[in-house]
């Protein structure tokens, strides 16, 4: 029930959804006797559109996430395993052309390439499964192997955890593959983004992690001034709000003992 409220709840929140469906709603009660509510709702859906396009409100949000866990750093010694999150591949899209397709988040892979040539001894798990509301598309970790041949990667090296559909079960299913014993060392691969919803769950478990953040979306000084990027800054803001009610409602569903874990 929780993944099914998540998903359609998630959909229905993204600010750009939400601008649309109160001009949408303007446009129907112009129809009607409300006829001036409805004007209003339509342009307060266009006020809006502008605000957002033009400021960088998702920058912003985005930023205060990304900059909560600092890169990783490897003079601490090497780890005894690595766990990757899934998200960066698209399993409809490799179903359909016929090859393993990744997106913006496609620092997640470029680290199972790093790592596994910096770390040979160590144990890597990738966690994704199928995310989809209806569970009816394949799951992404089975498209990491072909990636894993062209990287001259053994696929013994990568345990594939295909369960997972968000963010609290890859914490649960990766720790039931990794079994972490006392003492060692795991790293948690995800954009930065992501990490601080990532790590609490991992410690919800009792997975402890160190974070190894990637795929930053803001640098560490940004401006702050409108521009003329009207569908990015909209876009931005969609994931960055997208992630902020991930976190809240992680918090509050008790998936996460932290409101905003940090290191």
């Amino acid at each position: 029930m929780f993944f099914i409220l998540s998903k359609t709840a998630a959909l229905l929140l993204v600010p750009s959804n939400l601008i649309a469906l109160i001009g949408l709603a303007g446009l129907l009660l112009m129809a009607t006797r409300l006829r001036r509510i409805g004007l209003r709702c339509l342009a307060a859906s266009v006020v809006l559109l502008i605000v957002v396009g033009l400021f960088p409100f998702g920058a912003v949000l985005s930023h205060v996430l990304e900059s909560r866990f600092p890169p990783w750093d490897p003079t601490r010694g090497a780890p005894d395993g690595i766990i990757v999150l899934g998200g960066a591949i698209s399993p409809e899209l490799s179903r359909d052309y016929g090859t393993t397709i990744v997106g913006s988040d496609a620092g997640r892979i470029i680290a199972v390439a790093k790592l596994a040539r910096a770390y040979p001894s160590a144990r890597f798990i990738y966690s994704g499964g199928d995310a989809s509301l209806l569970a009816d598309q394949p799951d992404e970790a089975r498209y990491l192997y072909p990636l894993l041949d062209d990287f001259g990667i053994a696929r013994a090296r990568v345990t594939l955890e295909a369960r997972s559909r968000n963010t609290a079960e890859n914490a649960v299913f990766s720790k039931e593959l990794a079994k972490p014993q006392p003492g060692e060392r795991w790293l948690l691969v995800t954009s930065a983004q992501h990490m601080p919803r990532a790590v609490g769950c991992f410690r919800r478990v009792g997975f402890g992690v160190e974070a190894y953040p990637v795929a930053w979306h803001t640098g560490k000084d940004f401006d702050l001034t409108p521009r003329l990027y009207i569908g990015g800054n909209i876009v931005q803001f969609d994931t960055a709000v997208h992630e902020w009610i991930g976190i809240i409602v992680y918090w509050a569903s008790g998936r996460t003992f932290t409101f905003l874990p940090s290191p």
